[in-house]
């Protein structure tokens, strides 16, 4: 998570939302990833969208 104020957060009462105490902007990504026997796979991937800004 990047935040432009505090690193503290708060969950919200629906259990879902997360949001810094400051109510700075903040931002949150994850990769999606496969375990497999010899190795690990990322199979998020922003090449679609790093093409498609050239």
């Amino acid at each position: 998570m990047v935040n432009l104020g505090k690193k503290d957060v708060v969950q919200e009462k629906d259990g879902w939302t997360i949001r810094t105490k400051d109510y700075k902007p903040s931002a949150h990504f994850e990769h999606t990833v496969v375990i497999r026997k010899d190795k690990a796979e990322i199979l998020t991937s922003f090449e679609y969208i790093e093409k498609a800004l050239q």
